[in-house]
């Protein structure tokens, strides 16, 4: 049977069975917390199947699949391993919050894939290797651009898995009703049984049924809103309507005079707290609670919901200033960072041919597109139905997905003036990531939807952690022990290494994510600028510039992540600030100190070897039917065969 059967046909069992449980819903009165169960335990069994199924122990098929997966599934695969958590849950929840400075998410996100497409993409399928370390040694030789690679690799990877952790904990804890620190760990027996048993070529189908549940999950609950409220079922096109309503109720809102009072309150607390915070005689913990109700404070007593004099509220103000050098540099770290990322740049390992690379990134764009063309209009509906259904209301009346949702600790609705009733200023938002995640419940939709969306959360949750296990066990295990401690590692030693590490990968980043460090936007920014100062210029230079060495490329990725590390850790936790430049910017120093020290520094030494000139030309303009056939390492056998 095709491919293309066989995901059509899976696809139709899975809308079933979301119809006879929303039936059973209906006529049988099944309970929530039921539903939650049955969407987990089918969503999990789906992909434990399939990792048994394909399971394996040959090294081409754990590493790269074989090297055959054709392109519209590859673009499939790598469009659920892209769309992660952040995409899913919180990007929406961004722009709801920001506005039109939102948008460097999507214009980011999606504009990395054009330098993918045009830099990087095809010409390291044409190298042949297994991993983004491999490439890095042999083009720059020896082990130390490898080693710094396998650093690299790991930092970002990780601090990426952390966020989708803390996306299935979100999810986990609110479907079906255990605790999050609880739910982290349930949540990645899926991942573990596709990552161990089969690697990537399990992790590629099963990324390819995790796209479908999570497309279609994404797309009802916002597809129902727009036909409930316009009769058009493509929201795309009436959002905005709404932008224009939102604008008028949010001009209207701030001008009422419950609203200024109510801003007045938290202005007089945030000085208070502030206050105490000065006078010095405070004990830590103390401390640390009033920084938190000064931040919660000053939030709500200066984010007007709209400037009294706008025609179009800040709402959907293009930035300036500051706020406008802010929106660039996280476009641009997005970019660079997306065109950096190891598990996502290995997915074009797994073509069959350079041909099929490039037509895979064309998919994987249109798979992208299909989620990102939607965000705006989530976040536009979900400001509508804040103002329309929830400011004005009794606090003893509050809607019921406000009741159902407050639990969860993402946002709290605080009568500050006392009066009985919602002002936009009691509505204190703790994390955007609600917006979809509570969409269903707030359109009125039947909980069957909601466990839906609960799948859809999970799926791309799991499918990005997927490819992040699986990214820094080979790190170790490929890049580090086999080719750096123990090249004579038999097979089964090194396959058993990587599924002892995917394990300990797996629950050290449960453990971490249960501190809940920051937002899950926040922390995908972090890793997105560790990976685009790092890798970006050391492959960009080592694919299009033959003179650059090993102490360039060295020196570059340790000066890069060096300095982003030093301005992301400082700005966020000590108040060092370079230009008013966000914390999830900081690769906008990094990279561009990546780039000159390899530059600097290749011209500086000597020129890389006759070999890997030859090489980098090789991979740059190949002739017809030429493969990477030789190792510039010396071992004798081709690269992807290693």
């Amino acid at each position: 049977m095709s491919l293309a059967k066989i995901f059509t046909y899976y696809t139709i069992g899975f809308l079933g069975v979301t119809i006879l449980i929303g039936i059973a819903e209906q006529l049988f009165g099944l309970p929530p917390n039921w539903i939650g169960w049955i969407f987990m335990g089918l969503s999990l069994g789906i992909y434990i199947v399939i990792g048994i199924i394909t399971r394996t122990s040959n090294p081409d098929q754990y590493y790269v699949a074989g090297r055959g997966v054709p392109a519209v599934f590859n673009g499939m695969a790598t469009g659920s391993d892209w769309m992660s958590a952040a995409s899913f849950i919180s990007m929406a929840g961004a722009l709801s919050a920001q506005g039109f400075a939102g948008l460097a998410y999507v214009m980011g996100w999606t504009g990395g894939y054009l330098l993918l497409a045009v830099f990087l993409g095809p010409y390291l399928r044409q190298f042949g290797a297994y991993t983004i370390p491999d490439f890095l040694g042999a083009r720059y030789g020896g082990n130390f651009a490898r080693i710094i690679g396998v650093v690299a690799a790991i930092a970002c990877s990780f601090t990426y898995l952390i966020a989708q952790v803390t996306g299935v904990g979100l999810i986990v804890s609110r479907f079906i009703g255990l605790d999050f620190n609880i739910g982290v760990f349930v949540g990645l027996i899926g991942v573990l049984f596709c990552s161990v048993l089969g690697g990537m070529k399990s992790v590629t189908w099963t990324q390819v049924a995790q796209y479908i549940i999570l497309i279609v999950s994404y797309l009802v609950p916002v597809v129902y809103l727009s036909y409930q409220l316009f009769a058009i079922p493509i929201p795309e096109l009436t959002y905005g309507r709404l932008l224009q309503t939102n604008n008028t109720k949010a001009i209207e809102i701030t001008r009422d005079a419950r609203e200024k009072e109510t801003r007045a309150l938290w202005a007089k607390e945030a000085e208070q707290a502030n206050a105490k915070l000065k006078s010095g005689a405070i004990d830590e913990a103390t401390a640390e609670k009033l920084k938190a109700d000064a931040k919660i404070a000053t939030q709500q007593a200066t984010a007007p919901a709209a400037s009294d004099d706008a025609t179009i509220g800040r709402y959907l103000t293009v930035p300036t200033g500051v706020g406008m050098w802010n929106f660039l540099a996280l476009t641009f770290c997005l970019m660079v960072g997306t065109a950096g990322l190891p598990h996502i740049l290995t997915r074009y390992y797994t073509t069959p041919s350079v041909r099929q690379a490039r037509i895979s990134v064309a998919w994987s764009l249109f798979f992208i597109f299909l989620l990102y063309f939607t965000a705006p209009a989530y976040a536009a509906f979900a400001r509508f139905v804040i103002y329309a259904r929830l400011v004005g209301t009794q606090i003893a009346e509050l809607p019921r997905w406000v009741t159902l949702w407050q639990p969860a600790g993402l946002f709290d609705v605080i009568d500050k003036n006392g009066d009985g009733i919602v002002q936009w200023a009691d509505f204190v938002v703790k994390s955007t990531d609600f917006v979809v995640l509570s969409m269903p419940e707030v359109a009125g939709l039947p909980f069957v939807i909601t466990g839906l969306v609960m799948a859809g959360g999970l799926a791309a949750a799991l499918s990005t952690a997927d490819g992040l296990l699986l990214t820094i066990a080979n790190a170790f295990s490929h890049d580090l022990y086999y080719n750096v401690i123990d090249p004579k590692a038999s097979l089964a030693k090194r396959l058993m290494i990587t599924k002892v590490l995917l394990v300990i990968t797996a629950l050290v980043a449960a453990w971490v994510s249960t501190f809940r460090v920051a937002i899950i936007v926040e922390l995908v920014a972090w890793a997105f600028s560790l990976a685009g100062a790092s890798f970006f210029p050391a492959l960009v230079m080592g694919i299009w510039w033959r003179r650059a060495n090993k102490a360039g490329a060295c020196a570059g990725m340790i000066a890069g992540l060096a300095v982003t590390a030093y301005y992301m850790i400082g700005s966020r936790f000590y108040g060092i600030s370079w230009f008013g430049t966000q914390t999830i910017a900081s690769a906008v120093f990094g990279l561009p100190v990546g780039f000159l020290t390899i530059w600097i520094v290749s011209l500086l030494t000597e020129a890389p070897p006759k070999p890997v000139q030859d090489l980098v030309a090789s991979v740059r303009y190949p002739k017809s039917g030429q493969a990477i056939t030789s190792d510039p390492l010396g071992r004798g056998v081709p690269i992807g065969a290693r």
